[in-house]
């Protein structure tokens, strides 16, 4: 006896005390998904037999069902439920959250549930309670369907409870196993001669019959049509249309999903009672004149079309007017009248028309969703939704977007077929005065709480509340405007700590790193001694690509200006024509480019740390270190043994005067802009594109042009590329790090040749820093290479920071996916402000 339930459902346990559901419950279903009333009564008042703690217990599980509803999980309720009162809680808790209420019932003899009670000694209730469970239930059997269970099992035996088998059914709308491609379809509306010529246009070959009629299309390449709904109505041939896509659908060709026009003419066709309006009317003559048969199955096709269909793992859905992602795979009347005809405001318009409410405009979902309704001249995206409905019969277009390509295809009208009630609106117009959010105007709910951050490269990356607080307080006080905030680079992770008596860190362990995560050929870039800097730059100041006025905007990783703007005008415009110079905005057909870049001096942006923390530092250990080695050299000339004190404290001093050369280095006077360089070493993104696709070489091929263009703005990132597997090469990359740290050179950034790489284990680390033995004298302090602090040093952690950088990568990437995609700013700015979150982690900022 198979008992067929759907997928996510809230299946309700029915039967009197012994009657064995605990029993069925623990043999058919996971225990996570079991809730058990004695359960939930041990849990508040720790005996399972305690009645008077029923109402606490069954508040307490009625919670808990709501969760695992609302993350759309199946749950099985676990309770006698033979009292009306009890099980309209559970189909209300069903409806609320969109799921289908299924009853099992156990009407088991009165006679077994009393001989297994009596084996209980927990169980010391009369018989009488038995009975009165068996005559509440037996009561309500005929009426279960009424008070709302889509599906009623009843086992009426010992021997029908064992034999019976649950089987898990997907809900109807659930097509994620299809994986497409799809193209997806518009309103039709009747309109056969347009949608004949949008499937020859897609490269669908059209099958006719012996009367050359359209009864079917197969394309070559085994895509497949999706239908958005309204195949009806308004148009001259809603029976052709309906003949041509009623056999795509039987062919395997095309998917449909119910349109508002469909469900009122199948209901029509059914002599329901409905108002013969908007088309109706010729729907209902022009199948008149259709054999009685054809109609038949019109009607049997449009009764039973779903209302959407989550297709492709979970990445598309398509419903006739949008669909909200709390309503995605869901099944209930309000879902329904959701995907057939949105929702509104009550209001109407002064077409007495009723006004929608925009739900794509805080949309916030993963899936992409395609949807019609409601006829716009132009297609657009909002918030990864788009409505495919062109107007077609109203003398627009009919529209289909190719998936996953994202391509949009369009076939014009023959004719205005029928006149609108409300004349087309530019796209993002609506003339009612409800409440709209502009779609780049960014919302607390978007970044406040715990959140959670989908990415293509790392999967989920939660954020804390805290961390997410913290990532507030300073993106809302110190940062640049949002708009031109597109992108936060990571972190970088040094490379793992050196073995060797004098150094923290070298090339070695970098290049053998790489070599064990399968990584062959690294690229080694000089490692400049400035701020990093994410430099958008425009080629002309207009508010174009992001909706502000402006050149650009140049800042540092954690989104803070770093110029007063008069001064970035200025190096933007530099910026600017070396660009044109070099040919870049033409070459990649962009006006506006992101760059990664280094922007030196360090004393440009870092003057008040070099002052406060480690000048401060060098002028205390100048002070007071020389005049205590005159006391203790005179000390020593007077016979007194202070040789120990001497020796450590003419070692700090030669420490102090090693710490002060160090980041002097690194300082040079500037006036204004005058002196300010910019080395950049990877091109971002531009209009549509993304680049961490090519090599590095690349890259500083690219910044060596802007170099050329402009030497006394750009510097050269000299580089040395490294095969980690030959012993030659690795020691002459090792050489390379030599020269530059014997130089005055902070170090280098050894990454991956390729850029962006994938190993067994995920995303390799991007880039792993290798700083030089007098630079690091800066960040751990002027005596770190003492024997003593070195070995403590050596036991620095490496594991939270290399994480925290993959992390922090895979955000950007996926930040920069979504700009080059176009999609809105909230989507962008939701990456930007994980990675300015992750960075409030405790990790040392040392490393």
């Amino acid at each position: 006896m198979r008992l067929s339930i759907p997928d996510m459902s809230l299946v309700v346990l029915i039967g009197a005390s012994g009657s064995g559901k605990s029993t069925f419950a623990r043999t058919h279903f996971a225990p996570t998904q079991v809730l058990s009333s004695d359960f939930f009564r041990g849990l508040v008042a720790d005996d399972e037999n305690d009645q008077s703690a029923s109402a606490a217990a069954f508040d307490a599980l009625h919670h808990i069902a709501g969760k695992r509803l609302a993350a759309g999980r199946m749950t099985v309720i676990d309770a006698t439920n033979v009292q009306r009162s009890a099980r309209s809680t559970l189909v209300e808790l069903a409806r609320k959250h969109h799921v289908l209420p299924v009853a099992i019932v156990l009407d088991l003899p009165e006679s077994v549930c009393r001989a297994r009670n009596a084996e209980r000694p927990d169980r010391n209730f009369g018989p009488g309670v038995v009975r009165k469970h068996r005559a509440e239930l037996r009561s309500s059997l005929k009426s279960l369907q009424r008070e709302g269970f889509r599906r009623v099992h009843v086992l009426r035996s010992v021997e029908d409870v064992e034999a019976a088998s649950i089987e898990v059914e997907p809900l109807l709308n659930d097509k994620r196993a299809e994986t497409g491609p799809f193209d997806v379809i518009g309103d039709v509306h009747g309109c056969r001669a347009e949608l004949e010529d949008l499937l020859g246009e897609l490269g669908y070959d059209i099958e006719r019959d012996a009367e050359r009629r359209a009864i079917g299309a197969h394309h070559p390449a085994g895509r497949r049509a999706v239908f958005v709904g309204d195949l009806v109505d308004r148009g001259p041939d809603t029976p052709g249309v309906l003949r041509l896509v009623m056999g795509m659908v039987a062919a395997g060709d095309a998917l449909v999903v119910c349109g508002n026009h469909d469900d009122k003419l199948a209901r029509a066709l059914r002599g329901r009672k409905v108002t013969i309006a908007h088309g109706l009317a010729e729907s209902l003559a022009q199948l008149s004149a259709e054999p009685e048969d054809f109609r038949k199955q019109v009607e049997e096709f449009c009764g039973g079309l779903v209302a959407h269909y989550v297709l492709d793992g979970g990445k598309l859905v398509v419903a006739h007017a949008g669909l909200p992602e709390r309503y995605h795979r869901r099944a209930s009347g309000t879902v329904r009248s959701f995907a057939l005809y949105g929702e509104t405001t009550g209001e109407t318009d002064e077409f007495g028309l009723p006004v929608r409410y925009p739900w794509a405009e805080d949309y916030r979902g993963s899936a992409m969703v395609l949807y019609g309704h409601t006829p716009t001249p132009e297609v657009e995206w909002i918030n990864r939704t788009m409505c495919l409905d062109t107007g077609c019969v109203f003398g627009g277009k009919l529209t289909a977007l190719r998936y996953p390509e994202r391509e949009v295809v369009s076939v014009p009208a023959q004719r205005v077929w029928y006149e609108p009630s409300r004349p087309f609106l530019p796209p993002g117009e609506l003339p009612e005065p409800a409440a709209r959010r502009e779609p780049d105007v960014l919302n607390l709910d978007d970044v406040a709480g715990r959140r959670s951050v989908e990415t293509r490269h790392h999967g989920r990356i939660a954020v804390q509340p805290e961390r997410a607080a913290a990532a507030l307080e300073v993106m809302s006080r110190f940062a640049i405007d949002p708009r031109w905030l597109v992108y936060l680079p990571p972190t970088m992770a040094p490379v793992a700590t050196s073995k060797r008596p004098d150094v923290l860190e070298h090339p070695e362990e970098a290049f053998s790193g790489y070599r064990a995560a399968g990584v062959q050929d690294v690229l080694c870039e000089e490692k400049h001694m400035g701020s990093r800097a994410v430099v958008l730059v425009r080629r002309e100041d207009s508010a174009g690509r992001f909706g502000i006025e402006g050149p650009g905007a140049v800042h540092t990783r954690t989104g803070r200006p770093f110029f007063a703007p008069e001064q970035e005008a200025e190096l933007l415009a530099g910026v600017r024509a070396a660009a044109t110079s070099a040919g870049l905005w033409d070459e990649l057909d962009s006006d506006w480019l992101l760059l990664d870049a280094e922007l030196m001096p360090w004393s440009a942006k870092a003057g008040a740390l070099i002052t406060e923390q480690y000048a401060s530092v060098g002028a205390a250990a100048e002070a007071v270190l020389p005049p205590a080695l005159e006391a203790l050299t005179a000390a020593a000339e007077r016979g007194v043994d202070v040789s120990e004190v001497l020796a450590r404290t003419s070692a700090r001093a030669g420490n102090a005067g090693a710490y002060r050369d160090a980041y002097r280095r690194y300082c040079w006077p500037t006036e204004g802009l005058r002196g300010v360089r910019l080395a950049p070493f990877q091109l971002l993104a531009t209009e549509g594109r993304t680049y961490h696709d090519r090599a590095h070489e690349w890259h500083l091929a690219l910044a060596d042009r802007l170099v050329r263009a402009d030497p006394e703005l750009f510097a050269t990132t000299r580089r040395f590329a490294v095969d980690t597997t030959d012993p030659a090469s690795t020691a002459a990359g090792v050489a390379w790090w030599e020269e530059l740290t014997g130089g005055g050179g902070e170090g280098m950034v050894v990454k991956p040749a390729a850029n962006l790489t994938r190993g067994q284990r995920g995303l390799v680390q991007p880039g792993v820093k290798v700083r030089g033995r007098e630079y690091l004298r800066i960040i751990y302090g002027p005596d770190y290479t003492e024997p003593d602090n070195l070995d403590r040093l050596r036991q620095r952690g490496l594991g939270r920071k290399r994480g925290l950088a993959n992390r922090e990568y895979a955000l950007g990437l996926e930040a920069l996916d979504r700009l080059a995609r176009g999609e809105p700013l909230w989507r962008v700015h939701e990456c930007v402000f994980a990675v300015l979150a992750l960075e409030s982690e405790p990790v040392d900022p040392r490393l």
